[in-house]
C-alpha cells in the first residue's frame, strides 16, 4: 500500500480510528488518576577532608575525597543507613524497602553526593531526603573517625537541604496521555488497515476499476433528493428548471456526466440500447435509469425508457403514466408501439414504455425474438433505448436483456454492495456474452464524488438549456 492508500483507508474508517485514539487517551488519563501520587525531594552532601595548612595537602585531600565518594554512595544505600533514618524519623518501615524509595548518586568528578527521596506526601519526601544525608554523615563518621578526635578525617557536610516539592513526579499525566494517544493511534491505524483488508464492501471508484477492470461511468452522490420511499415515485433530479431545494449536492450533474461518458465510450458507434441493472435490489437502478433517460432527452436525443422489470414495475407509475398496457402487450402482438408509448410532460423527447400486465414467464418473454426485434426497430429509428431491468443475481431477466442490447450499466451502492456480488453480476453478463458498459457507483459521499467546487457553482445558478451532444456518425 502507498501513502495515498493509507490516507484513503483512514478517511474510510476515521470513526474507528478516532474511537481507538479516544480509548487510548481515556485509559491513560484514568490510569494516571488512580495511581498514587509520589513526591520527590532532593538534598546533597559534600565530602570534606577537613582543614589543611598547605595547597599540596588540600589537593591530596580533594583527590582522596573524590575517590572515597564513590564508596560513600554504597554506604548511603546500606541497610545500616536506612535503619538510622528509620530511628531518627520514627518510621515503621523495613530498611530494605525504604532503600527503594531513595536514589543516591555522585556527579562525575565531584565530591558531592546527591540524595533523591520519594514519598507519598511533600513533607515526608523532604524529611526523608534531609534525614538520609544526616544518616550518611553518621555512618561515614563511624567509619572514618570512630573516636571523633581526628580533624583531617573525611566526613560528610550537608550543604543543600531539601525543598518542599510542589507537584508530584509520578504519575506523569502529560506523558501518559501522550503515550496513550500514540498507542491509540497505532491501534486505530492497525484496525483501519485490517478492516480494509477484511471489508468486502465497495466504496471507491478506483478500487472497482483496479479489482474488476471495468470502467466506473459515474459516481452519483448521496442526496436527499434521490431518496425514494418504499412504494414512492422515482425521484427525477435532471428535469429542466432550477435545482431542487432538497438536492444540496446537485446530484443531477452526475447524471449529465454519465450521459457524456456514454456518448464518448465509442464516438463512432455510441450505445443505442442500454440495460440498467444492479446485483441486488435496492441499489437505485430504477432511479438511475429514469434520470439517465431524462438527461439524454434533454440533449435533443429521442429516448425511450422501457420498464423491463416485469416482476416489480415502477417506472410508469413514478412518471404518473398508465401502467395497465405496455411492453408485454407489445411483445405478444396485441398492440403497436405507438399505442402504448407514453409522452412525459416537460420532456418532449422522452417516451416511456410501461411494463404492462405481469406475465408468468418474464425471462422467456424478455429473451424472445420479439423483444430483440423491438429493440432493433427502435435503434434503427434513431431512438436511444434505456431499459430498467431487474437485479442480476436474484433472476436472469437482466442478463437475457443484455444479450440483446449494446451493453449494461451496473448500479452498485457505495458502502453496501459486496465485491463478491459485483463479481457474480459481471459473471452473469459474461455468461450470456453480454457487454458491460460500466459501473455506476451510487450513494457516494458528496466529498468523495468531487462535487464540491462545481456543486457550489451550480447551486447558485439555475440550470440553463444545454447544447445537444453530437449525433453518431
Amino acid at each position: 500500500m502507498e501513502l495515498k492508500d493509507y490516507l484513503s483507508v483512514l478517511r474510510a474508517y476515521w470513526r474507528g480510528v478516532t474511537a481507538w485514539v479516544l480509548l487510548g487517551v481515556a485509559m491513560a488519563t484514568g490510569l494516571s488518576l488512580v495511581q498514587p501520587k509520589v513526591y520527590q525531594a532532593d538534598a546533597s552532601g559534600f565530602v570534606s577532608s577537613g582543614t589543611s595548612s598547605s595547597p599540596g595537602d588540600a589537593s591530596v585531600g580533594d583527590m582522596l575525597a573524590k575517590s572515597r565518594a564513590a564508596s560513600y554512595v554504597d554506604i548511603a544505600k546500606s541497610r545500616a543507613t536506612a535503619q538510622t533514618v528509620i530511628d531518627s524519623l520514627g518510621l515503621k518501615a523495613d530498611p530494605a524497602g525504604l532503600i527503594g524509595s531513595v536514589t543516591v548518586t555522585q556527579p562525575l568528578d565531584t565530591v558531592l553526593i546527591s540524595v533523591a527521596a520519594r514519598a507519598a506526601t511533600p513533607v515526608a519526601a523532604q524529611k526523608l531526603a534531609d534525614a538520609w544525608v544526616e544518616a550518611l554523615k553518621v555512618q561515614v563518621d563511624q567509619i572514618e573517625n570512630p573516636n571523633g578526635t581526628s580533624t583531617t578525617a573525611l566526613h560528610i557536610v550537608p550543604i543543600e537541604a531539601a525543598e518542599l516539592p510542589t507537584s508530584p513526579v509520578s504519575p506523569n499525566t502529560k506523558r501518559n496521555v501522550a503515550l496513550g494517544f500514540a498507542v491509540g493511534l497505532l491501534l486505530g491505524v492497525g484496525y483501519a488497515v485490517l478492516r480494509n483488508q477484511l471489508d468486502r464492501k465497495l466504496r471507491r471508484a478506483e478500487d472497482i476499476e483496479r479489482q474488476f477492470g471495468v470502467t466506473v461511468a459515474a459516481a452519483i452522490p448521496a442526496s436527499p433528493a434521490l431518496a425514494r420511499k418504499k412504494g414512492g415515485s422515482l425521484p427525477l433530479v435532471v428535469a429542466r428548471g432550477p435545482r431542487p431545494v432538497a438536492d444540496p449536492v446537485h446530484s443531477g450533474e452526475a447524471f449529465l456526466k454519465l450521459r457524456t461518458n456514454l456518448q464518448f465510450m465509442d464516438i463512432d458507434n455510441p450505445p443505442r440500447v442500454i440495460v440498467v441493472t444492479s446485483p441486488m435490489p435496492g441499489d437505485g437502478k430504477s432511479t438511475i435509469a429514469a434520470n439517465l433517460a431524462a438527461a439524454l432527452s434533454m440533449a435533443d436525443r429521442r429516448v425511450v425508457l422501457i420498464d423491463g422489470d416485469l416482476r416489480r414495475p415502477v417506472v410508469a407509475a413514478s412518471f404518473g403514466l398508465v401502467e395497465g398496457a405496455g411492453l408485454t402487450d407489445l411483445l405478444i402482438g396485441r398492440v403497436d408501439f405507438a399505442d402504448v408509448a407514453q409522452q412525459v410532460g416537460g420532456l418532449p423527447n422522452l417516451l416511456v414504455l410501461a411494463a404492462g400486465p405481469k406475465p408468468p414467464n418474464p425471462s422467456e418473454l424478455l429473451g424472445s425474438k420479439a423483444m430483440r426485434r423491438l429493440l432493433d426497430w427502435l435503434a434503427d429509428r434513431g431512438y436511444t433505448v434505456i431499459i430498467d431491468a431487474p437485479p442480476l443475481l436474484p433472476v436472469t431477466d437482466a442478463a437475457v436483456l443484455t444479450a440483446s442490447a449494446d451493453g449494461a450499466l451496473i448500479a452498485v451502492s457505495a458502502g453496501q454492495t459486496l465485491d463478491t456480488q459485483l463479481a457474480a453480476a459481471l459473471g452473469a453478463l459474461k455468461g450470456v456474452q453480454g457487454h458491460t458498459l460500466g459501473v455506476v457507483l451510487n450513494r457516494v459521499s458528496p466529498k468523495a464524488a468531487n462535487t464540491g467546487y462545481y456543486g457550489g457553482y451550480y447551486a447558485a445558478e439555475p440550470r440553463q438549456r444545454e447544447l445537444p451532444l453530437p449525433a453518431a456518425v
